[in-house]
Order: structure tokens, then C-alpha cells, then sequence
């Protein structure tokens, strides 16, 4: 267990077992809820390819003011990143801490704030020998979401996940996330990887960014208020 830096007055705290994440001091997961699994690069910024530094980070159009939508309707807000770039050699965990810290921060100030940064450093081709291997957080794999869910007390079944690859939503299924929206943002590309997974990991709905997620969300739940 290592101490990370202040966010918004709030020491965050990094915990490398059993899955890399970043943890509030002193939080209190209270009773079980539901939450929302954004993947980072591609959902809530966005992605040049292992972004690591603040000068490089720019937040997805109105992402910001959809999570706190979302904060304000009773979810918490959990990132759940794989960051290859770590294994690989291009940066290493406190390059990760040190723009988690300044990301949660601006989460804060945005009345969003975030419960938790699960994130797995490792890579079955890496460069760095102790983070090269396969491991049950990587997405596709669950662990990410499960250990969150753990850590926070959070109910699976009517919580969500938004993300923008298959490997996420396979994530999602897998740990038992309710509802699994993948983001298609205007003229994104798809890999060959994601058309042929297309096949066998179907979302539950396919969505332009963190607003439209929302507005499904929120929709969903007053209909479920509303249903007798």
C-alpha cells in the first residue's frame, strides 16, 4: 500500500492487491448501491494512445456534466482502465497516480466525485518483466469490476458499464454488470478485433458519449420507479 497525492483535499491512496486501485482515505462504502464502470481513455477522455500526462488529457465533450448527473441520481462513479503503456515500459504507476490524482480532482470539482481508479497494469507481451504476464483484471477478464464491487459494496445486478471496446463490455458480462452500454463517438474506427468479437459480445445499447448513457439511464430508472 502506497499514499498518493491530495485530490480536491482528499489523499488518495494506491493498493496493488489483489488489483491495482486507487481508494479515497478514510471512505465509507455504506450500504449497497449501484454504480457506473467508465472505461478512461475512449469514454471519459480522449484517446491518443497512452495518455499519461496532464498537457495530454482532454475530457470527452460533456463527460464531466454526465457524471454528475449520474453522482446525483445515486451511482458511483468507478474507473476501470487497462493500461498497457505501464507494462510496456512507456510510463510507469506513479506517471498513473499523479494524473489519476489531478482526474479525480477535476471529478470533485465537478460535483462528480469518483469512488475508485481500478486500473491493471499488465500485458502478456510487456517489457517489464514483473507486469508481463496474464492476469484475471486485464479486461476482458472481470476483476477489475469484481474487486470494486467488493471494496464498495456495490449491487452488480442494477449498476452499469460504459465502455468503448468489446473487452469492456466482455468485462461487464462477465462480473454480472446489469446493463453494458458501448460508445461509438462519431467517425471512431473499429478495429478487426471488435468486428469479430461483434458476433459474440452484444451490448444493451450503443451510445454517443457519457450524455447519451446518461439520458438512457436515468430514463430506465423512472420507468423501473414507475412500473408497478
Amino acid at each position: 500500500m502506497v499514499s498518493g497525492g491530495r485530490a480536491d483535499g482528499q489523499s488518495l491512496i494506491l493498493y496493488s492487491a489483489p488489483v491495482h486501485r486507487l481508494l479515497l482515505r478514510g471512505r465509507n462504502p455504506g450500504s449497497a448501491g449501484p454504480a457506473v464502470f467508465l472505461d478512461r481513455d475512449g469514454v471519459v477522455n480522449v484517446d491518443r494512445g497512452h495518455v499519461h500526462r496532464t498537457q495530454d488529457f482532454e475530457f470527452m465533450p460533456a463527460a464531466l456534466a454526465a457524471c454528475r448527473q449520474l453522482a446525483g441520481a445515486g451511482f458511483a462513479l468507478v474507473v476501470v482502465t487497462n493500461q498497457a503503456g505501464i507494462a510496456r515500459g512507456r510510463y510507469g504507476i506513479e506517471d498513473f497516480v499523479r494524473l489519476s490524482e489531478w482526474m479525480a480532482a477535476r471529478f470533485a470539482q465537478a460535483g462528480a466525485p469518483l469512488s475508485g481508479i481500478y486500473f491493471c497494469p499488465h500485458h502478456p507481451c510487456g517489457s517489464v518483466a514483473e507486469l508481463s504476464a496474464r492476469c484475471s483484471c486485464r479486461k476482458p477478464e472481470p476483476g477489475m469490476i469484481l474487486t470494486a464491487a467488493e471494496d464498495l459494496r456495490l449491487d452488480l445486478a442494477r449498476s452499469a458499464l460504459v465502455g468503448d471496446k468489446w473487452s469492456d463490455i466482455a468485462a461487464g458480462r462477465r462480473a454480472g454488470v446489469g446493463r453494458c452500454l458501448l460508445l461509438r463517438a462519431p467517425g471512431s474506427a473499429e478495429s478487426a478485433q471488435d468486428l469479430a468479437a461483434a458476433d459474440t459480445v452484444v451490448a444493451d445499447q450503443v451510445i454517443t458519449g457519457l450524455a447519451d448513457a446518461t439520458g438512457y439511464l436515468l430514463a430506465r430508472r423512472a420507468g423501473e420507479m414507475q412500473a408497478p
